[in-house]
């Protein structure tokens, strides 16, 4: 694509501009019979499917300052993907290219020391670059009270002693904190709940997937590839009105087995609890993970009803059958190690 456009004269001159393919722009002056050419670079920079986040951070390593615009009305509304798929997909390619980012030579380490990036935005660019990062330790963290529960041991402080109120005090805290921001910036107490489970997730479905896609790349057995998402229209008050608007929707992709698989595992564990198969251990001794196991099936609810749902609301019987293979071998192995 090459676009050429000659303007008026201003003070004696023609002024010209040419964008070619590549978001190369060409700016030609002609003055007093000189032409003088100023190429500029316009547009995102491509080689990452988080092509913004890489701009903007490219941009702000080479010393220019950014600012907190918010126009009234809002600029650049969309609506968000809606159903499971679209949904997880969406953040699965986001974490994939932020990972990139922090393993490329655009890292914000490297922009911090030999470029004009401050310490400060190189936190705030590590922060979210390392959503991938993060699903791992969630995983592990989520699936530890079924664990200690099936393995008749504990993490957490038994409720006679004193210290159980330290991890009690932290997650009140947490959460009544977040509620608070939630409710300062005018959102409701539902929109709170579902974000919280959505955290939760997305760090174990498509910030995994995109952890591991990432980690092929850079062994060089495959290359990440731009998923499309379909972004759902805005309707207005009783426009396509739906009883079943938002709810969880599912499809066979593997991204949905993870979380499946945990939620089976905190099922049978609460089971074993219920049943006292572990009655020699004492109920009081691992009465904290059996709360952390009831709050974690709570986060995972829309899975939940997807295991009795049908059609797209319904988790698929490959799936089921997929996760039900992971959780036996995830109790054999509990098993193993109690023994």
């Amino acid at each position: 694509m090459e676009v050429k456009k000659f303007g008026r004269s201003y003070g004696g001159g023609d002024v010209g501009a040419r964008l070619d393919g590549r978001s190369n722009l060409t700016i030609t002056l002609k003055c007093l019979g000189n032409y003088v050419a100023i190429h500029v670079q316009i547009g995102c920079l491509y080689g990452s499917t988080t092509e913004d986040v890489l701009t903007g951070m490219r941009i702000q390593a080479r010393g220019w300052k950014s600012t907190d615009c918010r126009p009234d009305p809002p600029a650049f509304l969309g609506c968000a993907p809606s159903g499971g798929p679209a949904a997880l997909t969406q953040q699965k390619r986001w974490a994939t290219g932020l990972l990139e980012i922090l393993f490329s030579k655009n890292s914000p380490f490297i922009a911090a020391f030999t470029a004009k990036l401050q310490f400060r935005q190189c936190l705030a660019y590590l922060w979210f670059i390392s959503w991938a990062l993060r699903s791992i330790p969630e995983l592990c963290y989520l699936a530890l009270p079924a664990y200690c529960i099936m393995a008749g041991s504990h993490f957490l402080p038994k409720v006679q002693e004193p210290a159980v109120l330290i991890p009690i005090s932290l997650f009140v805290s947490y959460n009544f904190y977040t509620l608070f921001e939630y409710y300062g910036a005018g959102f409701s107490i539902r929109a709170c709940w579902n974000n919280l489970r959505m955290g939760r997730i997305t760090a174990v479905t498509a910030w995994l997937f995109g952890f591991f896609s990432v980690i092929l790349k850079l062994l060089g057995l495959s290359e990440t590839v731009f998923e499309v998402t379909k972004k759902d229209q805005s309707t207005t008050p009783g426009e396509g009105s739906d009883k079943d608007a938002g709810r969880f929707t599912f499809d066979g992709s593997l991204i949905f087995v993870p979380a499946t698989t945990l939620l089976l595992v905190h099922l049978m564990a609460l089971v074993t609890a219920l049943l006292g198969l572990f009655d020699h251990v004492g109920i009081e001794s691992r009465i904290g993970e059996i709360i952390c196991s009831v709050w974690v099936v709570l986060c995972f609810s829309p899975f939940l009803k997807g295991l009795f749902g049908k059609g797209k609301y319904g988790i698929p019987t490959s799936s089921i059958s997929k996760s039900v293979a992971l959780a036996l071998l995830f109790l054999a192995c509990t098993t193993t190690v109690r023994k």
